[in-house]
């Protein structure tokens, strides 16, 4: 009876710990705004550099600006006439719901032009052991840009560099609520054993 409790329990904080999604800060303490005209495809590289999965999110901080979700076609002619989705408040949380290709641009032309858009793609389900986190380099945050260079002095750094980060805010309470339920199974299997 207990071990058939225990591996209820188990079964229950794997399966939880392999769901948890995560939230992506677009362009990270930068937020969502026009990137530097030498730096246009900033956030196209940014979501590059991640893989997202049904169940996360990303959050778009901006003040002057709009986040407008929209099919390809709006996307490379900066066309938010029709959109998908459209937001204006300023902290949009936008949640990936299904796999493929998701356009967003600011809804104004001009803005988008500049390179305020971005295309991200998400994937089906994250494919690593609860127990694992997935692979990272830690070094991943301190790289420069491209367009960062070394002693130019040319003050680049505050681009793409500063829209580089160690990663995502990790919703850890899945996690956390894994590790509880799967100790919790434990002791019940050694008080009954």
């Amino acid at each position: 009876m207990s071990h058939s409790i225990f591996i209820t329990f188990l079964f229950i904080a794997i399966a939880t710990a392999t769901t948890a999604a995560k939230e992506y800060f677009v362009g990270n303490h930068v937020g969502w705004r026009i990137p530097p005209p030498n730096e246009t495809e900033i956030y196209t590289i940014w979501a590059s550099r991640r893989r997202f999965y049904i169940g996360d999110t990303l959050r778009f901080r901006y003040s002057a600006s709009s986040v407008v979700q929209v099919d390809k076609y709006g996307f490379y002619h900066c066309d938010s006439t029709h959109p998908i989705s459209f937001s204006v408040d300023g902290n949009t949380v936008v949640k990936l719901d299904k796999v493929g290709t998701v356009y967003f641009i600011s809804g104004n032309s001009e803005r988008c032009s500049k390179g305020q858009r971005m295309i991200v793609n998400v994937n089906n389900v994250r494919h690593y052991p609860p127990a694992a986190q997935p692979p990272r380099n830690q070094y991943y945050s301190l790289a420069p840009s491209p367009s960062q260079g070394y002693g130019s002095g040319s003050g680049a750094g505050a681009g793409a560099g500063a829209l580089l980060d160690s990663g995502s805010a990790v919703l850890a309470s899945a996690s956390v609520m894994a590790l509880v339920v799967a100790l919790a199974g434990l002791g019940l299997c050694l008080v009954e054993g």
